[in-house]
């Protein structure tokens, strides 16, 4: 996810990075300014229409479309950032359960041994979380003194949260802690595969396809239809005029695009590699 100071104006307006929309958007922003200076030409040099054409009324139905596409796109942008700050809230809940596993651990436990074991899987599962989510190739051999034969072809969180959970109900077994223990530290390994889950709920719901190719569609019809009303009152300043409004409505859209999967490797993105390798730091400093 990118850094930025929201209080630095200079920077918004004049640094085009690699996730702004204007650089991404640039081809078809040349396309859609070709095309209107078409428009523009052949209605003023070519067809010579005059001002009272019907096709100067084409800016009435602009004027009504104009608010419902702004309704839709404020829905639509609207509905993937709460997609996004969803994950990010189930990361942050994450975070919370492994430290509170670590204190409650660190409190109970004496032996090293099982220390070190829970040092090493406890952060092991946010990494193996951020891996399955983002669909890379995780290690067989993820640390150095646990040895992790992770099978790829089944699902790779529930395996290191079944290794948890054994390790505590073999610990409850031979009288390390008592059975209100296990029930505590049930709750907080619970917790794990109920974020698992909400974060797979987010990233395998993606918007439905017909309300996102609808959007898009309106967007290029109603862009397209702009020039043949516009070219009446601006001549040939109706070619920077849609491309302005092309790049304001479509940029809405690919903002949308891209926040609605927030488990991916983009700028705008979930930071969830950093996330995994704070509570690997904070777990070690507890256990």
């Amino acid at each position: 996810m990118t850094s930025y100071n929201p209080k630095d104006w200079f920077d918004f307006i004049f640094n085009i990075s690699k996730a702004d929309t204007f650089r991404k958007l640039i081809p078809m922003m040349i396309i859609i300014g070709i095309y209107s200076g078409s428009i523009a030409y052949l209605e003023i040099e070519y067809w010579e229409l005059p001002d009272d054409s019907p096709v100067k009324n084409i800016s009435v139905m602009h004027g009504m479309l104009g608010f419902v596409i702004s309704l839709l796109l404020a829905y639509r942008t609207n509905t993937a950032y709460d997609r996004w700050w969803e994950g990010r809230k189930m990361w942050g809940g994450l975070v919370n359960s492994s430290r509170n596993l670590a204190i409650k651990l660190a409190s109970i436990l004496t032996s090293e041994s099982d220390l070190a074991f829970f040092r090493k899987m406890i952060p092991g599962y946010a990494s193996i979380l951020h891996k399955h989510l983002n669909d890379s190739d995780t290690a067989k051999q993820l640390f150095d003194d646990v040895d992790l034969e992770i099978d790829h072809h089944k699902h790779r969180p529930n395996q290191v949260a079944k290794m948890l959970f054994q390790k505590v109900n073999d610990l409850y077994v031979s009288k390390k802690i008592t059975g209100n223990q296990l029930i505590i530290l049930n709750n907080e390994l619970q917790s794990f595969t109920d974020i698992c889950g909400a974060c797979e709920r987010i990233k395998n719901t993606p918007i439905p396809y017909s309300y996102s190719a609808f959007i898009k569609k309106f967007i290029f019809i109603y862009v397209l239809t702009l020039p043949f009303a516009y070219v009446f009152i601006l001549g040939y300043l109706v070619i920077p005029v849609v491309v302005f409004i092309f790049y304001v409505l479509a940029s809405l859209e690919l903002i949308a695009e891209e926040i609605e999967d927030p488990f991916g490797i983009d700028a705008n993105d979930l930071p969830t590699k950093k996330i995994a390798e704070n509570i690997k730091r904070q777990v070690e400093e507890l256990i």
